[in-house]
């Protein structure tokens, strides 16, 4: 290691090995953590050197929807929100569903992001025999192109809605690689949504129905389903953004994991008539005794990691009611800082906000030296003032789209800087 490459983050507070020590960190010049150095002090830091968050749930909209994002704004708000790792979902245009799509959005990425990323590649009816050939084996040649595999089993942006059972069957039983799923039953939403279509008649259904519509019988219906699947034929499976208390009952699986998004932690039903439409997202955020569930969650093992589900739209693309604005929100820049706030208000310990941020995603995608400050470690680093405040206004937006459905609310945490491979990004 060259020492005059090397940097020292001094008089800090920092975690790891499950708490906080007092101390300073040395990043060497190949851009791994060299030393971790605990020195005596009088009082804590209030500046936490936390690891850097790894969320495993983004859309930044690039290729083919850059009006709303690209990945060059996005990962700058995610740096921003102290998140160094991020891994995109498939539904762009084109559609992540072919090896020519793939390396474009490879190329996209090595151009324009600033954190470090892995791609999802969309499952159709169509293209799952290439994708298992390509991707799905340990001596597949692509195999490390991706970082597992979405189907939708419930439609939401992009059109990419697969509902072939013996399709589904033949990925499950065809690779180990981890199966994401956006877990809504289609039947269900199309009944509901004609039903209330019906009462409204020419009105507008208001957005307050969104979650009668994508209700907890369509969230259950789907995840039974798939969970069952998964312990029939040993799949890998990752239920993306739990939405409700009873899914969380079905949790348990050893090779089941469960996700939640912030947006479902933070917001409740109560929610919609203050901030309408900005809070419309797939699966909808749902009733207060949901989100008190999925909270519980956070300490009692049901969920095993936490992302954000990163969906912007142009605040035009979020006019109407529950059938017509767009789904999805933007919240990388702010997830942390909403997650120490809970952990401030007694939700869950800090210790566990690191372990459902930044471990477990590390650890079920396999993403060797990440999630843990260690020495040997990648210095993937979030610097945190936990004396200093954060307060959501436009102008501090990073977010393409330009607003947050977090504006005006003040944390009691501020980011103050964040590092990707050792290299401050923020």
């Amino acid at each position: 290691m060259d020492e005059n490459l090397s940097q020292v983050i001094s008089d800090v507070s920092i975690f790891t090995n499950g708490r906080l020590i007092h101390g300073n960190l040395t990043i060497g010049a190949d851009g791994r953590i060299a030393e971790i150095q605990e020195t005596p002090y009088t009082k804590a830091s209030t500046r936490w050197l936390l690891p850097g968050v790894i969320d495993t749930h983004v859309h930044f909209r690039e290729p083919g929807l850059t009006q709303k994002a690209d990945i060059e704004s996005e990962s700058r708000a995610a740096a921003a929100g102290g998140v160094t790792y991020v891994f995109d979902m498939p539904n762009v245009k084109p559609t992540t569903t072919t090896p020519v799509a793939l390396a474009e959005k490879h190329r996209l990425y090595q151009q324009k992001c600033l954190v470090n990323y892995g791609l999802w590649y969309g499952i159709t009816t169509s293209n799952i025999d290439e994708a298992l050939a390509l991707f799905g084996q340990p001596d597949s040649p692509k195999r490390d192109e991706i970082c597992g595999f979405k189907v939708f089993l419930g439609s939401s942006t992009g059109g990419m809605l697969m509902n072939d059972q013996q399709k589904l069957r033949q990925l499950f039983i065809g690779t180990q690689r981890v199966i994401g799923i956006h877990s809504e039953s289609e039947d269900i939403i199309r009944r509901n949504a004609e039903k209330y279509r019906a009462m409204f008649g020419e009105q507008e259904v208001p957005v307050e129905y969104h979650s009668k519509i994508r209700d907890t019988a369509a969230c259950m219906a789907t995840t039974r389903m798939a969970i069952e699947l998964a312990c029939e034929t040993g799949a890998q499976l990752h239920v993306c953004h739990l939405s409700t208390a009873d899914e969380l009952d079905l949790m348990g699986p050893p090779n089941v994991t469960g996700e939640v998004c912030v947006a479902h932690l933070w917001f409740s039903d109560e929610d919609y008539r203050r901030l309408g439409t900005r809070i419309k997202c797939n699966p909808a955020i749902k009733r207060i005794e949901d989100r008190e569930a999925l909270r519980r969650g956070l300490t009692d093992g049901r969920i095993f990691s936490i992302a954000t589900d990163h969906a912007p739209h142009l605040l035009g693309d979020k006019q109407g009611g529950a059938l017509r604005a767009a789904s999805g929100m933007p919240s990388i820049q702010f997830s942390l800082l909403a997650m120490l706030e809970l952990s401030r208000q007694g939700v869950l310990p800090l210790s566990k906000v690191v372990e459902l941020m930044c471990q477990h995603p590390a650890q079920r995608f396999g993403l060797a030296g990440r999630g843990e400050i260690r020495v040997g470690n990648f210095a993937d680093l979030v610097l945190v003032d936990s004396n200093k405040t954060t307060t959501v206004r436009k102008e501090n937006i990073l977010s393409k789209c330009g607003w947050s459905p977090f504006e005006d609310t003040t944390f009691s945490h501020r980011i103050c800087g964040t590092w990707v491979n050792g290299l401050q990004v923020y």
